[in-house]
């Protein structure tokens, strides 16, 4: 099989080790021993097996008598499979690390439009633009509107970028902000920008962490905030927030703060979700297990890791131009129209 390469696309990684143990001692360091600490890491620590409706005991039985018949030393193979046996998972933020490879999933992206093309954005609308931090920006529909791309959630900024790039666009009509294929990265850098466009102290979801080897074994919920931040003035004009399926991870968390802003909407394909914060355990022959063990919800209380549905659903179906952005400058510019 062709193997995966890392995606970078999840939060910072937080790397919490241990050595899995059973009732009797530590697992061996054989295919089976492996096998059985990476089955029962996910099945006591992984927060989505009732969500994703994972008969995750089903899978030990079709995987194990596949890790029996390999050659002690067929760690090739052994990584192969275990890497299958994760794709069940269908979750980005699951890897698995090795000296050789590392896996990751793909299948929550596959089968959406991709809804985006880096050609037509820089040909058509990211042209002659300036850079703050990690964000691209510029003025588009002839100054009317400001443009932000924000690649990656890694890409730190400051307020003082923040503060210039509103300066920027202090007599335009609105904001289109891109997240549109940023794969995440820093939940900080998510609360900073979402900060900009929400006035006050807001709830926008709760958090909760796996604290027992039970499926449904959690921590009581806590609540996560946007904080109101004094330093930067806020912008309560229309602010469009452009999302795919590749807006994942942070990204995802950003645009659910987001539909707590006023004037806002979300425009485009549905996010890619992974609303799980991750953390990794180590395997007996020294492998690397990464996987949700943190669960994210919006203040309704529903989960976030299969993504959020956008307020107007677009697809990017031209050649010359990107639809999803001309939806999002036709909309700033009837929210202006008095004509009616």
């Amino acid at each position: 099989m062709v193997m995966k390469r890392l995606l970078y696309i999840v939060f910072p990684l937080f790397l919490f080790t241990a050595c899995t143990r059973d009732m009797d001692g530590v697992y061996d360091n054989t295919p089976v021993g492996n096998f059985e600490c990476l089955w029962r890491t996910i099945d006591e620590k992984y927060c989505f097996v009732d969500e994703k409706d994972i008969d995750w005991l089903a899978v030990h039985d079709f995987y194990l008598p596949q890790v029996q018949q390999l050659a002690a030393d067929d760690y090739k193979g052994l990584f192969d499979l275990f890497d299958r046996m994760l794709d069940t998972l269908c979750d980005g933020h699951v890897n698995l690390y090795s000296d050789f490879d590392v896996s990751r999933c793909e299948k929550w992206y596959e089968g959406y439009p991709e809804n985006f093309d880096q050609d037509i954005l820089t040909t058509y609308y990211l042209t002659d633009y300036r850079t703050a931090g990690g964000l691209q920006y510029c003025l588009i529909d002839s100054g009317k509107i400001g443009y932000i791309y924000y690649g990656s959630f890694s890409s730190g900024f400051s307020m003082n970028n923040m503060y210039y790039v509103l300066t920027e666009f202090q007599d335009c009509l609105g904001i289109i902000l891109d997240v549109r294929h940023n794969g995440g990265g820093s939940l900080e850098n998510a609360y900073r920008l979402a900060s900009t466009f929400i006035p006050g102290d807001t709830l926008v979801g709760y958090w909760q962490h796996k604290n027992g080897p039970g499926h449904d074994d959690f921590s009581e919920l806590e609540e996560m905030w946007v904080r109101k931040d004094d330093m930067l003035s806020k912008w309560l004009r229309p602010v469009i927030v452009l999302s795919n399926r590749h807006s994942y991870s942070a990204t995802n968390f950003f645009i659910n703060c987001m539909r707590h802003a006023p004037n806002c909407l979300i425009v485009g394909g549905r996010s890619g979700g992974g609303g799980g914060m991750p953390l990794s355990y180590e395997l007996p022959n020294g492998w690397m297990i990464r996987f949700s063990s943190v669960r994210m919800t919006n203040t309704s209380k529903n989960s976030i890791e299969k993504g959020i549905t956008p307020h107007v659903k677009v697809n990017l179906h031209s050649t010359d131009k990107d639809d999803i952005i001309e939806k999002a400058i036709e909309i700033i510019e009837k929210a202006y129209d008095t004509s009616d």
